[in-house]
């Protein structure tokens, strides 16, 4: 019987300071998956510091690490994809490096998928670390999302969770730009379940998702899944057309009981409303636009630098307990 191989991706960006500590402890998980054999995908996401020299050096001496180097920054949504589409696995992992996602619960992932289970995605039970306003807007979208969109997304839900081969033959076809990869799993189907778990406090180094991030990571989740903004602005232009018909009602009995408003403060209030309505709506209209040009121009999702992996024949150590291996050839 041919083994089983389970792929296990991991974005980095910028994660010097915590990489060490974190290849450690999911390599001692993979090694406890026997007769499971794993693959350790990293993608460097275009890092400044020296994540990508930390990696090669894991790759020196462990065969079952490979590399993607991105040719430059193209977010963490455009990483997972990468790992994914060139995953080997019959199952495909996706964690992030900073620790907060324990890599121990990976092998509660593997168990479920052994019963059947196409997607094992983790519940954040509690959240260690992050700021009272951060938990709220979280919650907050989390919650917003469900309501507006048809599709079943969990919530308190990220990115991390174990997806079969089937799945991942699925989401290699979806080749949209604005992505939201657990929006795209969900939208899969498959058998799913949930796995909770306690998610940690950041390692070290500082979050890659300040609320600049959050704010467009949110609205690709919307504008990809949902078409209910658009009706909004609708209605809103349905809801100010009402008031205006209403106010126009009241200014004719004005002038038919020959008593009139002299001023300023009603006009200007009337122009800033519908103004304010007008652009509100434009906006709208003008990020499902922005995506729809993304979209024609029909660029790749990314441009790999290099990839770098181990031959698959080891050099004999000279210590049992140590990894010794050739240099990693770079293609």
């Amino acid at each position: 019987m041919e083994r089983t191989l389970l792929s296990i991706v991991i974005p980095v960006f910028n994660e010097a300071e915590g990489i060490d500590a974190f290849y450690r402890r999911l390599r001692k998980v993979a090694d406890s998956l026997t007769p499971i054999s794993c693959e350790i995908v990293f993608v460097d996401d275009g890092s400044s510091d020296d994540s990508y020299q930390r990696l090669l050096k894991f790759a020196h001496f462990d065969s079952d690490v490979r590399i993607i180097k991105f040719s430059r920054n193209f977010g963490h949504q455009i990483a997972i994809t990468a790992g994914i589409d060139l995953a080997k696995g019959d199952a495909v992992v996706v964690i992030d490096s900073d620790l907060q996602d324990p890599p121990e619960v990976i092998k509660e992932f593997v168990s479920n998928w052994q019963q059947g289970y196409d997607v094992v995605y983790g519940i954040r039970e509690k959240r260690d670390g992050e700021s009272r306003m951060k938990l709220l807007t979280a919650a907050a979208f989390y919650r917003m999302l469900k309501r507006i969109i048809k599709l079943d997304i969990p919530l308190d839900v990220g990115d991390f969770r174990l997806m079969s081969r089937r799945v991942v033959e699925q989401l290699k076809n979806l080749r949209e730009k604005d992505r939201f990869v657990r929006g795209l799993v969900s939208w899969v189907g498959f058998k799913q379940v949930g796995v909770e778990y306690p998610r940690e406090k950041r390692y070290a180094g500082e979050t890659k998702y300040p609320y600049r991030k959050m704010i467009k990571f949110a609205l690709d989740g919307i504008t990809s899944f949902s078409d209910v903004p658009l009706k909004l602005a609708t209605w809103l232009g349905y809801f100010t057309s009402f008031l205006a018909l209403s106010y126009a009602c009241v200014v004719v009995l004005q002038k038919v009981l020959g008593y009139t408003v002299q001023g300023w403060t009603t006009t200007t209030f009337a122009i800033l409303f519908l103004g304010g309505i007008q652009l509100i709506s434009l906006g709208i209209i003008g990020e499902y636009i922005g995506r729809i040009f993304n979209e024609a121009k029909q660029r790749p999702l990314y441009v790999i630098d290099e990839i770098c992996e181990c031959p698959s024949e080891p050099v004999t150590s000279p210590r049992a307990a140590t990894r010794n291996f050739p240099r990693a050839a770079i293609n």
